[in-house]
């Protein structure tokens, strides 16, 4: 699941250009889900974009407001999916600054009636926790344009990793959020996440030139269309792993995901156990396997008998 670079290792709250224009800074807040923490990115010379202000934190939160030079002043903050490592801060900054949130909307918009049932159900995702209680002043959607003084960002819509996930494309590079990283294939949890959305958030991105990805953790993507069409690759390669596994007879999501994720950490097994679920999900909606009710995660899986 994870591929650690030892060349990405900045100190939290210290400020990097990364090119004219565009700095970030690093929050405190590292995990196995988070790499060395998330990137808050800081766009502009005088309106200053915020994108991904990061988790409660003091500390962090001091850092993007001292970064701010002689003459700068935060004018929008761009949230691109509400888990509790990217949003939570958006708020109090929005507060001090009176800069308005922009996002997709809710932690609960976008989500399939699957999906859906799944929360009435109790079940939450991964590791990384939704923030609840999220809600933009500014709800964006697909091929909206939102500009500063000397900057302007293109909005696209990139369900997947979570049901209200946007990228924002600046020029030919593009913010990804958690959707595709460098360090990481991205978690897929439902019911925060979606694999079929995935797979064509990820098609849709092969559509563009892009020259550089920004990701919410870890290093930019230097070779974007090669990192994309890895993820897809590697989702495949996943996909049939898990039904050869249901050939031997029926399964739950964490059995296969024993059998599956073999060099992966137990303490990681269950995230493993999550990603799985999706593509059990997916495959159900598909019409390849099928499963006994309830359907949860729990549930014993099997590949569907074709009549």
């Amino acid at each position: 699941m994870t591929d650690m670079k030892p060349q990405f290792a900045p100190l939290a709250g210290q400020v990097e250009e990364l090119e004219p224009g565009l700095r970030r800074i690093l929050a405190p807040n590292p995990s196995p889900m988070t790499f060395w923490g998330t990137n808050t990115y800081l766009l502009g010379s005088r309106e200053i974009a915020v994108i991904d202000p990061g988790p409660h934190s003091t500390p962090h939160l001091n850092s993007i407001l001292t970064a701010l030079l002689p003459g700068q002043r935060i004018t929008h903050i761009f949230v691109t999916h509400s888990h509790i490592d990217h949003s939570p801060l958006a708020s109090q900054l929005s507060g001090i600054t009176q800069a308005e949130v922009y996002a997709f909307g809710s932690s609960y918009d976008g989500q399939s009636q699957t999906m859906r049932s799944l929360v009435k159900q109790g079940y939450s995702g991964g590791g990384e926790g939704v923030d609840s209680t999220f809600s933009p002043q500014r709800r964006i959607t697909e091929g909206d344009l939102i500009s500063g003084d000397d900057w302007q960002l293109g909005v696209l819509e990139t369900p997947g990793h979570f049901s209200n996930h946007l990228s924002f494309s600046w020029k030919d590079a593009l913010f990804t959020g958690d959707h595709i990283m460098d360090w990481a294939s991205s978690m897929v949890s439902p019911p925060d996440g979606d694999l079929g959305d995935f797979m064509k958030s990820c098609h849709k991105l092969l559509s563009s030139n892009w020259r550089i990805f920004y990701p919410g953790h870890g290093n930019p993507v230097h070779e974007p269309k090669k990192r994309t069409e890895w993820l897809i690759n590697h989702r495949m390669s996943r996909e049939m792993q898990i039904l050869d596994a249901l050939r031997s007879g029926s399964e739950n999501p964490y059995n296969l995901a024993k059998k599956i994720y073999t060099e992966t950490p137990k303490n990681l097994l269950g995230a493993a156990a999550q990603n799985v679920f999706a593509h059990l999900i997916d495959l159900r909606e598909r019409g390849i396997v099928e499963c006994d009710q309830p359907f949860g995660f729990e549930t014993l899986f099997k590949v569907k008998t074709q009549k």
